[in-house]
């Protein structure tokens, strides 16, 4: 058991430890009186920054989320190191944006997930797992659930949402894993830098010149998709510029594909690890899945951390901040908090209330794709487990990454 001096949330060995000794040290951290800072990773292609607080505790996490005004998204960016100014180009978006500028961008956003836009979504999520069912029973009975199912769903919606053509479908799969990659192997040339930064930006370029080619043929065009949406938006006065299009494609297509699949990938797992959870789930879907669904994403949560930046001197829950301090804020660590959530370690779908941070903590940059995401997750559920009620998932295939909870690869049997 690691005494808090021995925790090392920057060292990528720890993030190699089994999810139980993880989960063990984040709790020793919530125990310890004051907020633990770490030093910022040594990377050749950055110079080191000054280092981090580690806000662990719900409590410590919703009340920095909420007070955007006091710890800002915009400086420098939500990754640890500070991103320079060319990785910024094309990963920096309306994620790290404050406001006002990020809430007019949210609300033009906003219109493709409105209840007219989510009507219509909700229909094709109900005819593209028909179609991904088919499939699974005109298979072998085996396979890489991540593929044949996980990851299709997201990636068909997402792309529908902006109209992109099938033939592009397979380049925003692929970028997306490079740009979530963490320190993969599978994905990028882990133990060289330059090489790392230099597949990110190639994927990053990949995706860039997808919407470029698309908003030059939309602009000035009526149509309802994201991508004409954003387009042709009017911002105090000024379009949106080719570069950030490309960057708010590369969050949209990234968050909207990676998150919603690791959470599908995950519930198998989960309800293959737990099969009383299965029975209850099956004993009564409607009544139960909408909590099932939030309950796997508090105990999984997909994504692990976002960064925040002080941007003056304050207090955080009697912990004193200092302006430009960075704050890391561990979601994960904040849906097992034992003040919040009774027996954290428990797998419940009947979890309620469920106050989880698993879609970030409330203000300006919760998920606006929440929703959508819930969505997707019922549907793909309610359809696998009518058609292949004893379907069970294998030993996942684990991404190495310390900011998403991915699984790469899900073996899976239909029973």
């Amino acid at each position: 058991m690691l005494e808090v001096e021995e925790i090392n949330l920057t060292d990528w060995s720890f993030w190699r430890r089994p999810f139980a000794e993880r989960n063990e040290a984040f709790k020793r951290l919530r125990e310890y009186p004051e907020l633990v800072e770490f030093e910022e990773p040594d990377m050749e292609i950055m110079p080191q920054g000054p280092g981090y607080k580690a806000l662990v505790t719900h409590a410590d996490v919703v009340e920095a989320s909420r007070r955007p005004q006091d710890f800002c998204s915009g400086k420098g960016s939500i990754s640890i190191p500070d991103m320079p100014g060319d990785v910024h180009e094309y990963f920096g978006s309306m994620i790290v944006m404050d406001d006002p500028r990020h809430a007019k961008i949210r609300r033009i956003v906003s219109r493709a997930f409105s209840p007219r836009m989510i009507q219509r979504f909700e229909d094709q999520i109900e005819t593209v797992s028909g179609q991904i069912i088919d499939d699974l029973k005109a298979g072998k009975g085996t396979g890489d659930f991540v593929l044949d199912v996980a990851a299709r769903l997201p990636l068909k919606i997402i792309c529908d949402m902006m109209e992109i053509p099938e033939s592009a479908y397979q380049t925003v799969f692929e970028a997306s894993n490079v740009i979530l990659a963490g320190n993969d192997p599978e994905y990028l040339p882990t133990g060289d830098a330059m090489g790392m930064l230099g597949k990110l930006m190639e994927a990053g370029e990949a995706l860039q010149n997808l919407v470029q080619e698309l908003a030059r043929e939309r602009r000035g065009g009526d149509g309802d998709d994201l991508v004409s949406l954003l387009v042709n938006a009017n911002i105090d006065g000024e379009s949106l510029t080719d570069q950030e299009m490309g960057s708010f494609f590369i969050l949209l297509a990234v968050a909207g594909n990676e998150t919603t699949r690791n959470a599908i990938a995950h519930g198998l797992h989960l309800f293959t690890a737990f099969p009383e959870q299965r029975a209850i789930l099956l004993s009564d879907y409607d009544k139960y899945i909408s909590t099932a669904i939030e309950e796997i994403v508090r105990f999984v949560s997909p994504v692990i951390w976002m960064r925040r930046t002080a941007t003056r001197d304050t207090t955080l829950n009697e912990h004193e901040i200092k302006e430009g301090d960075k704050l890391v804020l561990y979601y994960n660590s904040a849906n097992r908090d034992e003040k919040v959530f009774t027996d954290p370690d428990k797998f419940d779908i009947t979890r309620s209330p469920n106050p989880h941070v698993g879609f970030g903590g409330p203000g300006p940059h919760f998920c606006m794709g929440a929703h959508l995401a819930r969505q997707e997750v019922s549907v793909m559920f309610r359809r696998l487990f009518t058609e292949f009620p004893d379907i069970k998932a294998g030993t996942p295939d684990r991404l190495f990454s310390n900011f998403i909870n991915g699984i790469k690869h899900l073996p899976y049997t239909l029973g």
